[in-house]
């Protein structure tokens, strides 16, 4: 079933629609730093464009305007929440399954798409990865941000029944996407994907699915062993200079906690 943007899981633990973030109070069409309350936590873009894509260090949190806030519909921090906005088209790969190139010229920084699923709990991600067999593709996305005061915020996004485009998207050791948690409505983010670099027409468009770009070393569970607990890795044919060989491989869901 296709869904533009992430829906409720089946446990019901979590409503990505909720609205639990007050608004600013800007009258104008266009909200602007300092004034505005939602751009106190940074002002991420410009124009269409999402900043710093060009530095490598940790992602910043995005937080955009919301349904509550009095700036107008075509406030500049109201960007992922307009949906999709480009010509993408799924395609048949060689050797990769499905796969989405753009039909058009996408500059750096440009918002693509969001990775759009049911949003749920560990409990209920735990039960749904465990249920697969190593024959079934897995599109359960597992996010992790890392705080400053060592907690880590956890989002599990599963598109297997309900998406959008990105569930299409490959995985690519030297990717020409990132993505980024956006938040709109409430603490529950967005998972948007942003153009790392230019991308020309034509072009097969693929992130890490590590998270290890844009992100310092250490910060994923990634294991390293080409097999655990009888569960063989993926080989990974994205066929970059610095190919890892296998798909990035997370053992924490597989586990009993």
């Amino acid at each position: 079933q296709y869904s533009p943007e992430s829906v409720a899981g089946a446990d019901g633990e979590i409503d990505p629609t909720e609205i639990t973030f007050p608004g600013c109070s800007c009258g104008s069409g266009s909200c602007a730093a300092p004034e505005c309350s939602c751009l106190s936590r940074g002002d991420n873009y410009s124009g269409q464009c999402l900043r710093g894509t060009e530095q490598h260090g940790f992602s910043r949190p995005v937080f955009e305007c919301n349904a509550l806030c009095r700036c107008s519909e075509s406030c500049q921090n109201r960007l992922v929440q307009r949906g999709l906005q480009l010509r993408l088209q799924v395609f048949r790969t060689r050797g990769k399954g499905w796969g989405v190139r753009t039909l058009e010229f996408i500059p750096r920084g440009r918002f693509v798409c969001e990775y759009a699923g049911e949003v749920l709990g560990v409990a209920e991600a735990r039960r749904r990865i465990q249920a697969q067999s190593p024959e079934d593709s897995n599109y359960i996305l597992a996010v992790r941000e890392h705080l400053h005061d060592g907690r880590v915020l956890e989002t599990f996004v599963d598109p297997t029944h309900i998406g959008n485009v990105g569930r299409f998207l490959n995985h690519s050791c030297e990717p020409n996407l990132l993505m980024v948690p956006v938040r709109v409505h409430s603490m529950v983010p967005r998972l948007a994907l942003f153009a790392a670099t230019d991308i020309s027409a034509g072009e097969e468009l693929c992130y890490d699915y590590s998270g290890r770009f844009h992100n310092s070393p250490g910060t994923s569970r990634e294991h390293k062993p080409v097999e655990e607990k009888n569960r063989p890795r993926k080989p990974c044919y994205c066929g970059s200079r610095t190919c890892a060989a296998f798909l990035p491989w997370d053992s924490s869901l597989f586990s009993t906690p």
